[in-house]
C-alpha cells in the first residue's frame, strides 16, 4: 500500500502531530509513507523520520495552481494510492481528486471544539464530501455529525495515539522547584480555558506556594495571549505561571514535571493527554470530548467538569500531597494507553479497514 499524508502546517498541535505519527509509524508497514505540509513548516518538521518522503508546497492561496500541480506530480511519481488529508488540508486533497479521479481520498476531521459541532462552518466539507472514499473522527462525537451532516457511511472512529519522540537538540529548562511543577501542554487557544488553570493556580499559591504551572503549547500572541499574561500579573503569579511557547523535546520537559493538567472547555481526543500518559504522569483533566472514554476518575487519575475551579483545585491537591497516589495513578493511565491506545492498535484498525472498505 502508497500512502500520503497532508497537512497544513507542522506547528505543534493535535493534528499535526498525528499526521507525522502517522507518516512515521506507516513507513515501518507499507511500501511508501509520505508527508506533505502545503502552507507552513514548523517545530514538528524535526520529528518527520528520515524515511519519510517528504514535500513542502509553499501554498499561498485556497486556489494555488502551483502547489496543485507540485503535490500531482508528487503523487503520480511516487505511485501514491491513498491520500490521507487531515483536518482542513482536505481541500487541496479535492482539488487533487478532481485531476486524479483514481486516488483513494481520506478525510481525518480533528476538530478540536466537537462539544460544539452546531457552530461548525461546513459549507466547503459539504462540496467536498462526496468525493471522500473515507472519514476517520478522532472521537464518537465527530463520527455521529460525519453521518448526519454529510450522509456518509463509510466513517471510522480511530482514536489519536502517542509515538516514539525522535531525538532533538532543544533542552528547555523548566523553572520552579523539582518534584513540585505541574505541566499544562497546550495551544495557548480558547478551547484550551487556560483562564481555568490561573484561577486554580492562584489558590495553589496561597496553600502550597512552592508549586509551580509550566504553560508548553504555541502562542498565537493574540487577544487570548495577552488575556493570559495579564491575569498573572493580575493574580500576581509571575513566580508560578510559567509560560514557554512552542516546543519540541516534549519528553525531556515531561521528564521536570511531577503532574499534568488539561482544563479544556472542548476536547477529540487530546493528544497531550496520551502523552501524559504514556510518559507516566498523574493527571487532573476536564470531562470533556473523548476524554471520558479513557479516564477512570479515581482510578487512573482525576477527571472534574469544565469549569469546576473547586474540584479542580481539590483534586489537585490531593495529588501533590500524596506521592503513591502520584504513582499509582501515572502507572495506571500508561497501562491504559499500552492497552488501548497504542500505535500497534490504531495501525492494525486503520489498514484493516482501508483492505475492507476504505479503497
Amino acid at each position: 500500500m502508497r500512502i500520503l499524508q497532508i497537512i497544513d502546517s507542522l506547528e505543534a498541535g493535535g493534528a499535526e502531530r498525528m499526521a507525522v505519527n502517522y507518516a512515521n509509524a506507516l513507513a515501518q508497514r507499507i511500501d511508501f509513507s509520505g508527508l506533505v505540509v502545503s502552507r507552513k513548516q514548523g517545530p514538528l518538521l524535526k520529528q518527520v523520520d528520515a524515511k519519510v518522503p517528504y514535500l513542502f508546497l509553499g501554498r499561498k492561496r485556497t486556489l494555488d495552481l502551483k502547489a496543485l500541480l507540485k503535490l500531482r506530480k508528487f503523487v503520480k511519481q511516487n505511485g501514491v494510492e491513498v491520500v490521507h488529508a487531515h483536518s482542513t488540508s482536505f481541500f487541496l486533497a479535492f482539488l487533487l481528486k478532481l485531476s486524479l479521479p483514481s486516488v483513494q481520498l481520506l478525510w481525518h476531521d480533528h476538530y478540536g471544539d466537537s462539544e460544539f459541532l452546531r457552530k461548525r462552518p461546513s459549507l466547503a466539507l459539504k462540496m467536498a464530501s462526496p468525493f471522500f472514499n473515507g472519514i476517520i473522527a478522532v472521537n464518537q462525537h465527530l463520527k455521529v455529525w460525519a453521518k448526519q451532516q454529510f450522509g456518509f457511511e463509510n466513517v471510522i472512529y480511530l482514536p489519536n495515539f502517542p509515538s516514539k519522540e525522535n531525538e532533538v537538540f532543544e533542552h528547555t529548562l523548566l523553572k520552579g522547584i523539582a518534584r513540585k511543577r505541574i505541566l499544562c501542554l497546550a495551544n495557548l487557544r480558547e478551547q484550551k480555558n487556560h483562564f481555568l488553570l490561573l484561577e486554580v493556580a492562584k489558590r495553589v499559591q496561597e496553600t502550597h506556594p512552592e508549586w509551580t504551572f509550566h504553560l508548553v503549547g504555541k502562542d498565537f500572541e493574540d487577544h487570548y495571549s495577552r488575556q493570559i499574561r495579564k491575569v498573572i500579573l493580575e493574580y500576581k503569579l509571575e513566580n508560578t505561571v510559567f509560560v514557554y511557547g512552542s516546543k519540541t523535546d516534549i519528553q525531556n520537559i515531561m521528564e521536570q514535571s511531577t503532574l499534568a493538567i488539561l482544563t479544556s472547555q472542548s476536547e477529540g481526543l487530546p493528544v497531550a493527554l496520551l502523552e501524559y500518559g504514556w510518559h507516566k504522569k498523574p493527571v487532573v483533566v476536564t470531562n470533556v470530548g473523548e476524554i471520558p472514554l479513557m479516564m477512570q476518575d479515581g482510578r487512573n487519575g482525576f477527571m472534574v467538569e469544565v469549569n469546576n475551579t473547586d474540584l479542580f483545585y481539590e483534586s489537585l491537591v490531593r495529588l501533590v500531597e500524596s506521592a503513591s497516589l502520584q504513582s499509582e495513578f501515572g502507572k495506571a493511565l500508561h497501562q491504559t494507553i499500552v492497552e488501548q491506545y497504542s500505535e500497534e492498535s490504531v495501525l492494525g484498525q486503520y489498514l484493516n479497514w482501508l483492505e475492507n472498505s476504505g479503497k
